[in-house]
């Protein structure tokens, strides 16, 4: 009995592990907040880690750089829409639902809260630190436009769209979708939309784009 109860001792007073990625996440989660909270100026890695409840030096093996930090924020919010849109989702829709789908996605990404607080982050302190503008550029802008665009050439080639350029297309379904909403967050002239108004938007928009696109 001895030897079990100093068993349970010694069981009690190891730390957990915790995976890698589990980690990353909850960095990546403290560092959203922080970024809205503070901007990219204000904010440092040690209230990051502090606000994760990870050490500083677990911090910079996981994440070396507050630009990298950013990059991976915005690159992990992008991939939630990535995964919304994968081929074999779209491909088993008809065309209208699997339009509706990728603006639902692509509203709900950009025109959350987080989305228009990142953007005004971006827009105020690009300046200063042009590598958040082009981490953001590429994380997420074109990452989001090349997936559209890739989708409307594939419809294209199967027959079901008639386009001529997809990614100049794809910016404009962007545009359609987004623009007015988000210029409105970002302004303060309005709150984030809420599912119910992205998805409304979004049947409206598949609407008009195929009714002019269709073959």
């Amino acid at each position: 009995m001895l030897q079990n109860m100093e068993k349970v001792r010694r069981q009690r007073g190891r730390p957990q592990i915790r995976p890698d990625e589990e980690t990353r996440q909850l960095l990546i989660n403290a560092a959203a907040a922080e970024f809205q909270l503070h901007g990219y100026a204000g904010t440092g890695m040690g209230a990051v880690a502090q606000r994760a409840g990870v050490s500083t030096k677990t911090l910079y093996r996981l994440i070396p750089t507050k630009a990298e930090l950013f990059a991976t924020m915005v690159s992990e919010r992008t991939g939630r829409f990535m995964l919304e849109i994968d081929d074999q989702a779209l491909d088993a829709l008809t065309l209208d639902d699997a339009l509706y789908r990728v603006l639902v996605a692509l509203g709900s990404l950009t025109l959350s809260a987080e989305t228009i607080a990142i953007n005004r982050l971006v827009l105020a302190e690009c300046d200063r630190f042009p590598e958040i503008a082009a981490a953001f550029d590429e994380h997420a802008v074109q990452r989001a436009s090349s997936r559209t665009a890739d989708w409307l050439k594939r419809e294209t080639a199967r027959g079901r769209l008639n386009i001529a350029d997809p990614k100049i297309t794809a910016g404009m379904l962007r545009g359609m979708m987004i623009m007015e909403p988000q210029r409105a967050g970002m302004m303060g002239q309005k709150p984030a939309p809420t599912p119910e108004e992205i998805e409304a938007r979004a049947r409206l928009c598949t609407a008009l784009f195929l009714d002019g696109c269709r073959p």
